[in-house]
């Protein structure tokens, strides 16, 4: 099965997720999927920040980078409503 938000969507379906309320454990892919993040090399790559990982010299210098207020459909890469809490 291949890791999208609609594979990911149907399983926790399946799995009735919002009754059970289970804890999630997996890799950032799989975070971000969860998160409603779009994939790949992305401006806002970070589901916690909004750190640019588009400035290559900022990278590995700049220590603190702003949290994210809030996770928006159409805003700093987000394409789905999240998932999961």
């Amino acid at each position: 099965m291949k890791e999208t938000h609609g594979n990911l969507k149907q399983l926790l379906n399946k799995l009735q997720y919002s009754k059970y309320g289970w804890h999630i454990c997996g890799d950032l892919k799989v975070v971000s999927l969860l998160m409603g993040l779009q994939l790949g090399y992305t401006k806002y790559c970070c589901f916690l920040c909004e750190r640019d990982s588009r400035a290559k010299t900022l990278h590995y210098l700049k220590t603190d980078e702003p949290q994210r207020k809030s996770l928006k459909v159409g805003e700093k890469n987000v394409q789905h409503p999240a998932l999961a809490e």
